[in-house]
């Protein structure tokens, strides 16, 4: 392994007091190799975003150590932020001023010589397909055009890392492939890019290795192939009747335990109440036919795929990434948002 450029080791990070206090991350370890685009995976409230700000040195950890590109972040910030590019997920503009002026300020900013600022904009804009519009208002936008504009921003001193929060969510295809593009090539030229998701095949195509993040916690590490090829058999999605409900769908699921060469079986509530588990070999399918209907529970819909990232986290929560989602939503409390985002 190639040395870390990143390493946070038994990190934790707590918000609110009392029993209203709320963990975001839970001695949280990660090493992100130099040179690598590497990626964290998880629902909305596994801590990617608190971990990606303790990084960045706009937070700072309850417990624990940072290091980013060979500095201590909590001794060090100032130096870690000149090693450093930040683009956060929400993109906040001036509307008034024209992209190239953006640039500018954020150049001065990073006390850039106005030669050097200049010249860097200009191969910024080259790189990221921005020379038509740069010069218009930022106001008239798009929401590819902003995010192009940020993630500018944040290579506008050549930094040696980018930490990258959500860098895609809510583009178009289009926008969406061509900062895949931009980010392999800042790979593929040494610059260590470190990106949050909840996209599944995001990253599956981009990342080099992955983290998968569940409650604050790394849960599963490693390339995407070695975390599919580890669960060692393929995904199955089944149903037994056209409208199933819950108490049925556990019913089946409890028949299912018991099968020779089933793994772990799980009730996707999101999908209507089917069932996903993972299979040793093709013969079991036929096994389970016959068992259900036994039971006179007849398949009504089945499909088998090869193992994805969503059956990773499957394997190790004992849910998808959709009923991760769907709790977390479920589970929000709006003024207390509020109130934590006024902070």
């Amino acid at each position: 392994m190639p040395e870390a450029v990143i390493e946070l080791k038994q990190v934790s990070k707590r918000y609110g007091r009392g029993d209203r206090a709320v963990t975001a991350l839970q001695e949280l370890n990660l090493s992100v190799p130099k040179g690598s685009l590497y990626g964290l995976l998880g629902p909305n409230g596994a801590g990617k975003t608190t971990c990606l700000r303790i990084l960045a040195t706009l937070l700072a950890p309850d417990s624990g150590s940072v290091r980013v590109a060979g500095l201590d972040a909590l001794a060090d910030p100032r130096g870690v932020r000149e090693r450093l590019g930040y683009v956060a997920q929400e993109v906040a503009l001036d509307k008034i001023l024209s992209g190239r002026e953006l640039l500018q300020l954020q150049g001065s900013l990073y006390h850039l010589p106005n030669g050097e600022r200049d010249r860097r904009i200009a191969e910024l804009s080259g790189l990221l397909g921005m020379e038509a519009w740069i010069d218009r208002r930022s106001g008239t936008y798009s929401g590819g055009m902003r995010r192009r504009l940020d993630l500018a921003a944040g290579l506008l001193h050549r930094p040696a890392v980018l930490v990258l929060d959500e860098p895609t969510v809510g583009l178009d295809i289009e926008s969406r492939a061509a900062i895949w593009q931009v980010l392999h090539q800042l790979r593929d030229s040494g610059t260590t890019v470190l990106l949050s998701s909840h996209y599944l095949e995001e990253v599956d195509a981009l990342a080099d290795r992955l983290a998968i993040l569940d409650g604050g916690r790394v849960i599963a590490e490693g390339s995407p192939t070695e975390l599919k090829t580890a669960l060692g058999g393929d995904r199955v999605t089944l149903r037994v009747r056209e409208f199933s409900d819950e108490p049925e769908a556990l019913r089946v699921q409890a028949l299912l335990q018991g099968c020779a060469g089933v793994r772990q079986v799980v009730v996707n509530r999101s999908q209507g109440y089917s069932l996903n588990l993972v299979v040793e070999h093709d013969g079991v399918i036929e096994q389970l036919r016959r068992q259900l209907a036994e039971a006179q529970l007849p398949v009504f819909a089945l499909a088998q795929s090869r193992p994805s990232l969503d059956d990773v986290y499957l394997q190790a929560t004992g849910r998808t990434l959709m009923d991760a989602e769907l709790a977390v939503a479920g589970s929000r409390d709006p003024k207390a948002e509020r109130k934590q985002a006024m902070r």
